[in-house]
């Protein structure tokens, strides 16, 4: 074979492996894309609708920056808030499949699997802050201090939510015997007329509800929450059923996502936060500057939330220890 000949078919050799190795790498490329599409604009989700039942409180602000910031439809999600009375009632629907995701404070969770319930924690929600949540009164009350609440009437929202479990937690701490309270349920909106009417006399209330109560009631702490076994206390979190989380990993993922970018975003800037209050909390702007925000998170830490079902079963609302590692769903990584 001649020289000549040798050469051109190396040549074409070499183009063939070339063209080869451009169109497996161009592919991986194609796959790439199209597996980073499908995250970012819904491709692939199970459900690109989904209801989540909330509290309309300050630990709602990521949320409402991932639902009007468009976080959420960045992910490929339509997503719908509807409103419940107290963390159990939300924690309720999920379980009813009234919606497919619930925020709650943590203590329902527990209890519930405690019970035998089947469910996840799916993202973070907030950690108690000084200041954003307290047992309060009114200057026509007959309670001043702590010491006061012994027998007492006080407002929350259901039994065995943290309104519940965080006031006799506080109490305890401070030797106080809370077995004679008469705990009156109130819905959150309805806790400042309750204290003015004098159908209760002290409420636990967290943020913004304790700035309003302040400003058209004259609402004045009792003591704040944020202290001893309740310090920095997990307080809410997005949950869901096993079953749900199972059966809808992608749009769980997306869900998660959206929450971490918000949340980051609510952290570093509460001025994203403000109007979003005014708009969904429905409090005015300069209450909106002025109060205490809650610790946000998106992460969601075992040992952390393991003080929890520990608090719970301290206090004897479960009679068996509850491990906070299972309950934790599957975490979207980026």
């Amino acid at each position: 074979m001649s020289s000549g000949r040798v050469r051109t078919r190396r040549a074409a050799l070499g183009l063939a492996l070339t063209v080869a190795a451009a169109t497996a790498l161009t592919g991986c490329s194609a796959l790439g894309s199209d597996s980073s599409n499908a995250s970012s604009n819904g491709g692939g989700l199970e459900k690109s609708k989904i209801k989540v039942s909330i509290m309309p409180t300050t630990d709602l602000g990521p949320f409402w920056l991932a639902l009007d910031g468009g976080y959420f439809k960045a992910e490929g999600l339509e997503v719908e808030q509807v409103v419940a009375k107290s963390g159990q009632e939300s924690m309720q629907k999920a379980i009813s499949g009234e919606v497919d995701v619930a925020l709650s404070t943590y203590t329902p969770f527990f209890v519930a699997k405690g019970k035998g319930e089947d469910l996840q924690l799916v993202a973070d929600g907030t950690s108690v802050n000084a200041k954003s949540n307290a047992i309060v009164t009114v200057p026509t009350s007959n309670v001043k201090t702590v010491n006061d609440l012994a027998g007492k009437r006080i407002a929350i929202t259901a039994k065995n939510t943290a309104s519940d479990i965080l006031t006799k937690s506080v109490m305890k701490d401070h030797g106080v015997d809370f077995s004679t309270v008469q705990w009156t349920l109130v819905p959150l909106p309805n806790m400042a007329a309750a204290l003015k009417d004098n159908q209760v006399d002290a409420a636990y209330m967290p943020e913004p509800m304790l700035s309003q109560a302040a400003k058209t009631v004259g609402a004045t702490p009792v003591i704040d929450i944020n202290t001893g076994a309740s310090q920095d206390f997990p307080l809410t979190g997005y949950g869901s059923t096993s079953k749900w989380v199972q059966a809808n990993p992608k749009t769980l993922a997306a869900f998660q996502r959206a929450m971490k970018k918000a949340t980051a975003d609510a952290i570093n800037d509460r001025s994203k936060v403000e109007p979003l209050l005014v708009k969904y909390a429905k409090i005015d702007e300069d209450t909106a500057k002025l109060l205490t925000l809650p610790g946000y998170g998106s992460t969601l830490d075992a040992r952390r939330l393991q003080r929890v079902p520990d608090l719970l079963l301290q206090m004897g609302v479960i009679t068996s220890k509850i491990d906070a590692a299972p309950m934790i769903a599957p975490q979207a990584t980026s």
